[in-house]
């Protein structure tokens, strides 16, 4: 037990910034958690990225809506960036892993808020849609889980590239929502991100990690 405690705290330290995001997640989720269902959308409305909330404040609420789950239960982000920003982090290190997250959050929420502008004014939106709330960490996590085609080999880089289009397309074509166009355009925002991994060492090769047999030394 002590040494898998070990391994998890070396884990844990091999990407800093994943887990402290993670904890800051944990912290603001209990939060939401103990507010009254009234004050909890209005509260989180404030720090939505929404039109109008852009229009005021940009900065403050593309920062701060990195830090709300819209009262979502917890584990489930625990487990995914475990999955995705710690293995992104630990091969590309803090600095270039963060771009890569910063870059997805905000441009894809630009992007995807313009185009429900658009729609506003094209009447395809009603106009109380400029207040639409608007916060959580989907964008940055689907431009690192696109990033992360690059750590896997060829072919199975493709697969893996294939099931992401599908898994982040397929809404868009179904549901057409400024959300689901916000997180396929997060993923095209993480494949362009090709120039921070071509130093990032050799790409990782599923089946010689599997045939890899346990040191018993």
């Amino acid at each position: 037990m002590h040494h898998f405690l070990r391994r998890v705290g070396a884990y844990v330290r091999s990407a800093p910034g994943t887990y402290v995001w993670l904890a800051a997640l944990f912290v603001t989720t209990v939060a939401v958690h103990h507010m009254s269902p009234e004050f909890e959308e209005e509260f989180l409305r404030q720090r939505s990225t929404n039109l109008h909330e852009l229009s005021q404040n940009p900065m403050r609420v593309l920062v701060s809506s990195a830090f709300w789950i819209d009262g979502a239960t917890w584990w489930p982000y625990a487990v995914l960036y475990t999955v995705f920003h710690a293995q992104a982090e630990r091969w590309l290190g803090t600095l270039r892993w963060l771009a890569v997250a910063a870059a997805a959050h905000v441009l894809a929420t630009l992007i995807s808020e313009g185009a429900l502008l658009w729609a506003i004014r094209h009447g395809h939106a009603p106009p109380s849609s400029v207040n639409t709330l608007d916060v959580g960490v989907s964008y940055a996590l689907a431009g690192v889980v696109a990033v992360l085609t690059y750590r896997i080999s060829a072919p199975w880089r493709y697969l893996y590239l294939a099931v992401v289009l599908v898994i982040y397309g397929s809404p868009l074509v179904t549901g057409r929502t400024f959300t689901d166009l916000g997180h396929f355009t997060s993923v095209l925002i993480g494949l362009a991100c090709f120039p921070f991994v071509r130093d990032a060492g050799e790409a990782w090769n599923p089946v010689r990690a599997l045939r890899r047999t346990p040191d018993r030394t």
